[in-house]
């Protein structure tokens, strides 16, 4: 969940670095540290933000053209400048940065400590340093090879890049279970945990698979091989982000650019899938995977988070429309709940950046059984791309915003065409009505930017109730998952306690917390069981409550009993949730602001959730 950067070649280091962690700061950290060589290892480090480390190395001498850098979100041991990285060996010869958890740390630190070694921090990462350095020492071999044994003792997950001044020439990465990236320049090479520090500098990137170790020399050319000492022939993929989408384009906040980016990343999300006129969908990533899903027992869809509740929306879509049994279930359940799995089953995983540890971990779960399994994801080259049989990319474009936006409407779109597609080929559909749904997706975008324009009335409310300690979301049916998605943005980026509830189970509980000081939102279309949600909204003012409602353009009825209305244009029934998720998107971002949050980087959170 960490940020690594690296940098060797014939520049100065410590602005690529330094400029590197910044490019990673969404990631979620509450340290930062840089170790450059030049001569000895020179290490510095502080807690909180990466300004913090910037404003720290002003004074100091760091010339050098290797260097790796870290922001580090703390697990083992409290954030504080001793336990931040990087982190030396004993002998100082050696520094190391580090993603991930080594799982059996404890009793590789007791057999170091029983060899005389003394250790500074609380950390895993301190202990894997020095297990590399007595390797080094005791076997008489060079760095990779201890680095390559050292792997083979460890329990656990890693991303490591490592800095020596015995081979002051050379970096040495290596990764398992948590993401790591190469780019290659001329005669220099750049890591990192992801592309956003690289893309600056390079188009030309290798993704680093589990248990395979690179060995990056300036002015040669890299090697990879594998923990079993066998060489590997190395992929170069091309980027395909541009340096313009990682920066904030004018918008006070990523947040908030990436909301309005919407119409174009849903239109890219079908660019080249929706025909309008022939009414084709097409997946190509699941085209060979059509049948096995046609014929398969049920879906299930894996998925953390946001990502889950777009499963939800996916497991409405493909039932109504292609009437194929799906589950949708929380992959940090499924990996350890013993799961009925069998060849007939399909399961889709659903993940923005494509290194959700837990997803990772339920795939191979459900590989193991012989299911067969598609992902959907927005990052190019990552782990669940790699991991799963097929699948399709969301084309949303870099997600530097922890809070999902646009990488939800984009893999609800993707599910949408799934879904179209499947009915498509079942025939679940008549073909009039297919081609008016198809139809409908298409003029999607624009209305997207309709309700994008739609902002007073939401700044309004947010002035009002930015105050409160609870929110209720209520929705029924397609849009049970949009009322979980848009509570789920307000706790995080406001911290305000919100629970989305499917409207109906409202007075199986939760109507006892109403009272004159509670907001409700509704999503409340006009479509549906509308009137039940009409019935629902009376019960909460019956009570006092202050009903917040999405309703569609034109709506009287809802009008006339709501405190606020926030109109949506008409649309099918199975495109709300993607329209009424935007007005709840800017809610939460207002609401944020104004109570003074770092809505980019809320507390607590990281972006890529690569541990458990």
């Amino acid at each position: 969940m960490c940020g690594i950067v690296a940098y060797i070649g014939y520049k100065q280091a410590h602005p690529i670095l330094i400029k590197g962690l910044q490019r990673l700061e969404y990631r979620g950290y509450d340290s930062a540290g840089i170790s450059i060589l030049n001569g000895g290892i020179k290490t510095y480090k502080t807690v909180g933000k990466v300004e913090e480390l910037e404003k720290y190395l002003v004074d100091k001498y760091i010339d050098g053209e290797a260097g790796i850098a870290h922001t580090r979100w703390a697990t083992h041991g409290e954030p504080n400048k001793v336990n931040a990285h990087p982190h030396f060996s004993q002998s100082k010869s050696i520094s190391l940065i580090h993603n991930g958890i080594i799982e059996n740390y404890a009793v590789l630190k007791e057999e170091l400590v029983a060899r005389g070694y003394e250790f500074e921090s609380d950390t895993d990462t301190e202990v894997l340093v020095n297990l590399i350095e007595d390797i080094r020492i005791n076997e008489k071999v060079l760095l990779d090879e201890a680095v390559r044994i050292a792997l083979g003792q460890v329990v656990g997950a890693y991303a490591i890049v490592i800095l020596s001044e015995d081979h002051p020439n050379t970096l040495i990465a290596a990764r398992k279970g948590s993401p790591l990236v190469i780019g290659i320049g001329e005669n220099e090479y750049y890591v990192a945990s992801d592309a956003t520090p690289i893309v600056e500098y390079t188009k030309n990137v290798v993704y680093l698979e589990d248990e395979e170790i690179a060995v990056l020399t300036r002015g040669q050319r890299f090697k990879i091989t594998t923990i079993k000492n066998q060489e590997k022939t190395p992929y170069v993929q091309q980027l395909e982000w541009n340096l313009s989408e990682l920066e904030k384009g004018g918008y006070e906040h990523f947040m908030m650019k990436e909301i309005y980016e919407q119409p174009r990343s849903i239109r890219d999300s079908m660019r080249g899938r929706l025909n309008p006129v022939t009414g084709n969908v097409s997946l190509g990533g699941i085209i060979d995977y059509e049948q096995k899903i046609l014929a398969a027992k049920r879906i299930i869809i894996i998925a953390c988070g946001t990502s889950w509740h777009a499963g939800l929306v996916g497991e409405y879509l493909i039932e109504d429309i292609a009437r194929i049994s799906v589950e949708v279930e929380y992959a940090s359940e499924f990996r350890y709940r013993n799961p009925i799995i069998s060849e007939e089953d399909v399961v889709i995983a659903i993940s923005q950046s494509g290194e959700t540890a837990d997803t990772l971990a339920a795939i191979e779960l459900a590989k193991s059984k012989g299911a067969t399994i598609l992902g959907i994801c927005n990052v190019v080259g990552s782990s669940i791309a790699r991991a799963t049989h097929g699948g399709s990319y969301t084309h949303a474009g870099p997600e530097i915003g922890v809070a999902s936006t646009k990488a939800f409407t984009a893999q609800v779109t993707v599910l949408t065409l799934l879904a179209l597609r499947l009915a498509q080929l079942k025939g679940t559909i008549p073909k009039t009505r297919f081609m008016q749904l198809v139809q409908e997706l298409d003029r999607l975008p624009e209305k997207v930017e309709h309700v994008l324009h739609n902002n007073g009335l939401i700044e309004e409310i947010a002035k009002k109730y930015k105050d409160v300690n609870n929110f209720l979301y209520l929705g029924r049916g397609y849009n049970f998952p949009v009322a979980l998605e848009g509570a789920l943005k307000l706790k995080e980026i406001s911290y305000i306690h919100a629970e989305g509830y499917p409207a109906a189970e409202m007075k199986h509980g939760p109507i006892a917390l109403i009272d004159e000081n509670m907001p409700v939102v509704f999503i409340a279309p006009n479509l549906g069981i509308y009137e039940k949600v009409v019935s629902n909204i009376q019960e909460v003012k019956a009570r006092k409550g202050i009903v917040i409602a999405i309703v569609t353009e034109g709506d009287t009825t809802v009008k006339k009993i709501a405190d606020y209305v926030i109109e949506i244009p008409k649309t099918e029934e199975y495109l709300v949730p993607i329209l009424a998720s935007i007005p709840l998107q800017k809610l939460a971002y207002h609401i944020a602001v104004l109570r003074g949050c770092n809505v980019d980087m809320p507390r607590n959170l990281a972006k890529s959730v690569t541990v458990e």
